[in-house]
Order: structure tokens, then sequence, then C-alpha cells
């Protein structure tokens, strides 16, 4: 399957007033609960090693029974909120992705603007899985484009332990639950968002699924009865999938906004198997960046997985201005997200 060749400005998205847009702030928030390696091992039949072995992951984070997913969420935004100085009511636009949101409708982001008090927020969200984050925060660059001087909120969180079936060791050892969150709005030279590219591939969306539940396959005591309502994953498919399509998307993304892969200093992926991002990086080129990866202490939390590792490489001070930053989501649909930007905020 060929990649679609997408065309993206060299000199990088603007508003319009020649501003760039750029991250100006990250937060993240994890639930208390730590599970490790032993605890699950004992529910799907094999042992910590094994798991560690396959995945790289040594323990997660599952939420706590009073906890939903604009629950996590909203605790993100508030850290993001609050290292951008700024309060619920300097927000725009709020949006978040998610595939487990708290429920079919109101839409979470509307769940999230109520827990905030960000009432002047026009709300979406997104589903487009692990890819969500960086495909909103193409969605948010786009409406900071048309609002010279607004800010937006972005916000990826997903919820899996509610979903998960323990009698699939393919799954269950690796999601977990999370949020993590960013602040876009106009930067100053050089620093922003210089490309973007998204590639959805509708002609794989057997690979990740939830069978039950929606308008095809509607909630019944069948569904119920056989599970229908469980996350669903071809593990083999899916790593083919991203052996055989994300390394190119990346390499073409650098190549068209002119800076070359071997000029990447910090990637930012979703941390969907630690085996598998390790194939990726070798793959892609990218041995001479500094690859950050929380899946170890945290598992797979699918959408929230680039913000979360993209927060905890903010604060820990590994980001300096004028660094290339490529982030990366990849996963169900299936689909590919792609960002390159210069990290770095207004003066």
């Amino acid at each position: 399957m060929r990649l679609p060749n997408v065309r993206i400005p060299r000199k990088g998205p603007r508003d319009v007033t020649g501003k760039r847009i750029g991250i100006i702030s990250t937060g993240s928030y994890l639930p208390k609960e730590e599970v490790g390696n032993e605890e699950v091992a004992t529910r799907v039949g094999v042992t910590a090693e094994w798991i560690e072995r396959k995945t790289q992951i040594v323990s997660r984070r599952y939420a706590a029974p009073h906890e939903a997913t604009s629950d996590l969420a909203a605790r993100a935004a508030e850290r993001a909120l609050e290292q951008a100085g700024l309060t619920a009511e300097d927000i725009d636009y709020l949006i978040v992705s998610t595939s487990t949101g708290d429920y079919p409708q109101p839409p979470t982001s509307y769940l999230v603007q109520d827990a905030l008090g960000a009432y002047r927020a026009a709300c979406l969200d997104v589903n487009v899985v692990c890819s969500g984050f960086v495909y909103a925060l193409e969605v948010a660059r786009g409406l900071a484009r048309t609002r010279p001087g607004s800010r937006v909120l972005v916000i990826g969180a997903d919820l899996y332990s509610r979903i998960l079936d323990f009698g699939d060791r393919r799954t269950a050892v690796l999601f977990a639950d999370g949020a993590g969150a960013a602040v876009l709005g106009p930067v100053d030279e050089p620093y922003g968002i210089i490309g973007t590219d998204l590639v959805s591939r509708g002609d794989a969306h057997d690979l990740i699924r939830v069978e039950a539940g929606g308008s095809r396959n509607p909630t019944s005591e069948a569904t119920l009865a056989e599970g229908g309502h469980y996350f669903r994953m071809n593990g083999r498919g899916v790593r083919d999938f991203v052996s055989e399509h994300v390394p190119p998307a990346l390499t073409a993304l650098a190549d068209r906004v002119g800076v070359g892969m071997a000029a990447v200093d910090h990637f930012v992926p979703h941390q969907a198997n630690g085996v598998m991002l390790g194939e990726v990086v070798g793959l892609a080129g990218l041995t001479g960046a500094v690859t950050h990866r929380t899946l170890q202490k945290y598992g797979n939390v699918g959408s929230a997985s680039v913000p979360v590792a993209l927060d905890e490489a903010n604060r820990s001070g590994a980001l300096t201005p004028g660094d290339l930053v490529l982030l990366a989501g990849f996963g169900g649909g299936m689909s590919i997200g792609a960002s390159l930007l210069r990290w770095g905020v207004t003066a």
C-alpha cells in the first residue's frame, strides 16, 4: 500500500498575522494505582518476565473506580494551563482526543469544559485512537490560524482498563490509563510547528477494533455474552503495518520540510510496545535522536501516549529552545500522525 504524497509548506504554517503556531505548555496526569507485571501476569496466565520481554513494560496505571476519561483529561489540562500561566477562561478552543469517552454522547470535551469552567471555549472530540493527539494538534493549528492570538487546549486521554479482556494476553498486558495535554498558541520565529503529515488507511480498519456498542452492532445480551465490548487487536497485523508504513511517513515529512531525519533532536512517539519502538527508530533513521519512552512505567495509554511523553520530556528539562522535535502517533484506523516542531515559545 503506497502512502499518499502530502505537500507541506517548508516555512511552516502561520496564522493570518504571520505568526507561527506552537506548543506553549504541557501537562499530564496518571492515575495513582500502579499495577505491576506480576499482578497482570496472574490475571492473564503468563509470567512477568514474558510481559517485560515482549513489551518492555514493567508497570502501568489504572484509574480508580470513580474516575472516568474526562476526570483524567481535566487534571492534565489543569497542569498545562498552570504551566502556561493561563486560566480556563483564556481558552478559545478545547479539543479532546479519545476513543474511550465517558459516554457515547455528549462529547467528552464538553464534560472537560464543565470541569474546568472553560465556558468561552468551543469544544469538540477527535477519535483517531492512538494517532488522535497529533490529529487534534493539526485541527487546533487550523483553528488558531483563523483567530489571531487564540489559545487552544488539546488533550489526549484514554481509559483502557475498562475495556480490556484479561483472557486476551495480546492486549491486556499492553494497555492502561492516562491523559496528557498541551496549550497551543502563537509563538515567535523560529519556533512552532513546521509541518504535519496525517495518513489514514481505512482498508486496514479491522486490525484494531471494539466490535459492539455502536449502531452496526448495538448492545445486547448476545454482544455482552460474546465480549463484543472488549478491545481487540491483531497484533501481528499491527506490527506489520507499523514497520511498513510508519518509518517512510516520518522520513517523508522530514524531507518535505527540508530538515532530514539526521537533524531531529527528539523523537516523541506513541508508546505502543517497546520492542516495536526500537524497530521504528532503526528503520526511520532516528538513532541520533533522543527517543522519549514512558511505556516502561505507564504502558500504552492510547491517545495520551504522545502528550504524556512530551510533558515528561518538557518538565525534565530535556527540551531546549531551538530543538527539533518529532511527534508521531500510529494505531487504530489504521492511522499515522506525524508533526515536526521547533521547540520554544514567545519572547
